[in-house]
């Protein structure tokens, strides 16, 4: 964990116009800055920050955040790895906080991996362009395969020479702990002796989502029967190969824009369609997808189309890990590459504009295509048939999401079709699958959770009271989210001489009950918290960044910025542009009759702009709020008294009503209001 303190040196020192202007042309306008959003594509530019704010908002797809978000929806970093990447772009130290001796020895580990891989990739860099064995075999081998020296550049694509410890003994002199450079697979031991292990082969880095190399994929160059044709980093702390996807970073801003990501097998193929042009590109290495890669895909989009050879082993390879991608809801399409073409040859056969044309032609629904291999291999066989029934009803129950409903009925008609069997039959087979999977997922709660839900299902029956249209009715999101938006901007102020304004509305808001938005609670109570604890912190940066994503971006979206205080307006009327306390030894009204004797009503108001109305606002906010809960304790008074009660019961109802009327009577007489609905 990096140390609270670290976390606010970078929070002091980042600067939203520069991070963000790193990656979008900005232009000012006003007090804020204008730009094209790198979220959605737009012509005209609707994406504005505010360094004043420090927060951004597209007005076009409705994103907003902080810097830190910014860099985590941009470059997809998790939160951690975001504020890495703010450090060491403003050269601040890291210093990070450990749960546990156990746990400080797994991330020194894991660092000590990354630095040696790095320091590998540069060896191998090193020995493909500056040497004549690297220039002859390795740069040979790659030109022949068609790729450019920029595209070679960009992936780090390397070369291990001949020698039996070249990087082994580069290594050592460079002081790397053998136990570590064992670990990474670089080096291995023979006879007692440590050597290099991917010597005479091309060197592919693979990198996780942020850049950094995890491991490397080493393919043989010389005809070897024994010799495999490609060595993998072994497991480590770092290299997990069923969570890493290959050309994920070079990729994942591609993969957004596109809103779709292709799916193919090697490394060549990712580094063929990229130099074509097509990014959106990332390889599976050629195992079975699994859960991690699936969920890596869809933290960018939920399209994915697979693009396979079209031999069998390519059919066979491209079925794998369906029902996986359905459970992760993923849209799957396939492409098959004819003519026994890989998208490697293919792409370098045809040219980027004729494979895109026929990937966007030749996309098969991936549960049709593998109904219609299983119907192939069934023939005529009623048994093979009926199994086939059977795996495509489970296929299609895995389809198991709310907003899936249409998707998995539209399936069940189409492959009942196919299948020649009763559109109702497949549909209950479906439900059966799905039942099963219920009762199994049900079977492992707890017996103290499904207790609880029985309870509670109990007492709502006996309560007869319909919460939910309760709620939707009278749920106070405005005035909550209102009150909440004034302690943002204001509760740093003075209320009186000896209390801020967060004072004055923590001691209004002390029944929490009175609030239903749980973000609007979570801030008042870490407000609260910090008011207590450290007064001197509290403004609205604080929360702007705080660690918790979701309680900042609850901050964000109170301080949005739609309108923009007119500069014009401000220099033609407001007291700035004639009066100002300590020039002169004038009141406002004195200022005007000197200025303008007559009728100086508007020209007064005008110039009376500027004054500090924050108590004004205050009271406002916290007493629609107040008023708006009086209203649903009114009714829900009311509702009470309509049931059967004791002559006792029934004289406090009536006096609790009594009372809530005179509340709201005097409420509405402070906040000028007549009804609310």
């Amino acid at each position: 964990m990096i140390a609270p303190q670290t976390i606010q040196q970078i929070m002091s020192r980042t600067d939203i116009i520069d991070v963000i202007g790193s990656f979008v042309k900005l232009k000012r306008r006003g007090t804020n800055y204008l730009g094209l959003c790198p979220f959605h594509n737009e012509k005209t530019p609707s994406f504005t920050v505010s360094p004043g704010k420090e927060i951004y908002k597209c007005f076009g797809c409705g994103k907003s955040g902080n810097t830190v978000s910014f860099i985590m929806e941009h470059e997809k970093y998790s939160y951690v790895e975001a504020l890495k990447w703010l450090a060491n772009r403003y050269g601040i130290e890291i210093e990070e906080t450990f749960i546990s001796d156990e746990q400080r020895l797994q991330l020194q580990a894991a660092d000590s991996l990354y630095i040696i891989n790095q320091f590998a990739q540069q060896f191998f860099t090193r020995q493909l362009f500056e040497t004549p064995e690297g220039q002859d075999i390795g740069l040979a081998y790659f030109k022949e395969r068609g790729f450019r020296e920029d595209i070679i550049r960009k992936f780090q694509l390397g070369y291990s020479p001949e020698q039996k410890d070249a990087f082994t003994r580069e290594a050592l002199a460079k002081q790397y702990n053998r136990e570590l450079l064992l670990k990474t697979g670089l080096v291995a031991n023979r006879y007692d002796q440590l050597q290099d292990n991917y010597r005479g082969r091309v060197i592919f880095p693979v990198h996780n989502h942020s850049g950094k190399v995890l491991g490397f994929g080493a393919r043989i160059l010389k005809t070897q029967e024994k010799a495999p044709k490609y060595i993998n980093t072994p497991e480590n702390e770092i290299y997990i190969k069923s969570k890493i996807l290959y050309g994920s970073y070079f990729a994942r801003q591609a993969i957004d824009k596109a809103d779709e990501c292709l799916l193919v097998e090697g490394y060549t193929d990712v580094i063929s369609l990229h130099q074509a042009g097509i990014e959106n590109v990332v390889a599976s290495g050629g195992t079975s997808l699994t859960p991690d890669q699936l969920r890596l895909i869809r933290k960018y989009t939920n399209n994915l189309t697979i693009v396979y050879d079209g031999d069998a082993a390519g059919v066979k390879a491209a079925l794998r890990g369906l029902d996986l991608a359905l459970e992760e809801g993923l849209n799957v399409k396939l492409v098959l590459i004819p003519d026994k073409e890989d998208p490697d040859s293919y792409v370098n056969k045809v040219g980027a504009a004729e494979f895109i044309r026929f990937v966007q032609k030749n996309r098969k629904d991936f549960i049709l295509f593998q109904l219609e291999v299983a119907l192939q291999d069934a023939g005529n066989d009623s048994q093979k048939k009926s199994a086939v029934v059977n795996r495509m009803a489970e296929t299609i129950s895995r389809i198991n999401k709310a907003e899936d409903f249409t998707r998995q009925q539209d399936y069940i008609k189409q492959c009942a079709e196919l299948l020649k069997i009763d559109e109702a039959g497949l549909h209950s087979l479906v439900n059966k699958f799905i039942r099963e999977r219920v009762v199994t997922q049900e079977r492992k709660q707890a017996e103290t959770e499904t207790r609880s839900f029985e309870e509670n299902a109990r007492q709502a029956e006996q309560t007869n009271f319909d919460e939910a249209t309760f709620s939707l009715l009278f749920k106070d999101e405005l005035q909550e989210r209102e009150v909440a938006r004034i302690l943002l901007e204001y509760g740093n102020r003075k209320w009186t001489d000896n209390r801020l304004v967060a004072d004055y509305i923590m001691e209004e808001m002390v029944d929490e009950s009175l609030l239903d938005n749980t973000d609007v609670l979570q801030l008042i109570r870490v407000f609260r918290d910090l008011l207590q604890q450290h007064p001197e912190t509290i403004n609205r940066s604080f929360f702007i960044h705080h660690p918790d994503t979701r309680l900042s971006a609850f901050a964000v979206s109170l301080l949005n910025f739609p309108y923009e205080e007119s500069t014009h307006w401000r220099q033609e009327f407001s007291q700035s542009s004639g009066y100002q306390k300590g020039l002169f030894e004038q009141s406002y009204e004195d200022f005007i009759k000197t200025i303008a004797p007559g009728n100086n009503d508007r020209l007064l108001g005008f110039l009376k702009m500027d004054e500090d109305k924050t108590n004004e606002e205050v009271e406002s906010a916290i007493n629609y709020l107040k008023l708006r809960k009086i209203k649903r304790l009114l009714l829900e008074n009311q509702l009470d008294l309509e049931k059967e009660h004791t002559p006792d019961e029934f004289h406090m109802l009536h006096q609790t009503h009594e009372h809530l009327k005179q509340m709201e009577m005097e409420l509405t007489r402070k906040t000028g209001a007549v009804i609310i609905r």
